[in-house]
């Protein structure tokens, strides 16, 4: 196995042995040398690899976010790519919702762990904050491809319709729905999309 692709698989051992324990053990109880026995490696690669525990919980939110370790943006994977294609506002719609909550679904659990560190941890507070930055930008792309198709009510501008898309596709909405009321994944999707529709969409 060259190099490269040794290190690479390595990382993302570590990566996934981390996000394990973060969710179940939650990220201040976890400590680098049960990731090191859960990955298989030595405590000194953790550190080469990602000097410290915050970096390795920030890569395991990359991952989770986009289901692999190909540097690949978010907004440039193919399902973006198929949604820029479609010119149904309501298609583009259902799309967008059934791509969030299969990226919902990987990365809640992590991102909870995220949302409950940063109450102690200012660095966590960072993270956690410039993770809600980058999902308001991938909102606004969404509330963009309707108005480039007229779809968006004429009473919403760009920015009151991605205020509407953070609050509804929240990971902490998502959270209370699926383990506290007892929603399934598919039920938060159908009640999402009908949400969005009836509040973004012309006509709907």
């Amino acid at each position: 196995m060259a190099d490269g692709v040794k290190k690479r698989v390595t990382r993302r051992r570590i990566v996934d042995a981390a996000a394990e324990l973060f969710v179940a053990e939650g990220y201040g109880s976890t400590t680098l040398e049960q990731i090191a026995a859960r990955a298989g490696v030595a405590v000194q690669t953790i550190y080469f690899h990602f000097g410290n525990k915050r970096t390795v919980l920030k890569e395991a939110v990359d991952v989770a976010s986009v289901g692999d370790d190909e540097p690949v943006p978010l907004l440039d994977r193919p399902w973006m790519d198929e949604l820029r294609a479609e010119t149904d506002p309501a298609r583009v719609l259902e799309g967008w919702v059934a791509a969030s909550r299969e990226i919902i679904e990987r990365v809640a659990g992590v991102m909870g762990v995220v949302r409950d560190a940063a109450v102690v941890d200012p660095e966590m507070a960072e993270q956690w904050t410039v993770n809600e930055e980058q999902r308001a930008i991938a909102f606004r792309a969404f509330v963009d491809l309707l108005v480039a198709r007229g779809g968006l009510r004429e009473d919403l501008t760009a920015e009151e319709a991605t205020d509407i898309v953070v609050a509804v596709l929240s990971i902490e909405v998502f959270l209370l729905l699926t383990t506290k009321r007892g929603w399934t994944p598919e039920r938060w999707q159908r009640w999402t999309t009908e949400t969005l529709r009836a509040g973004l969409l012309t006509g709907a």
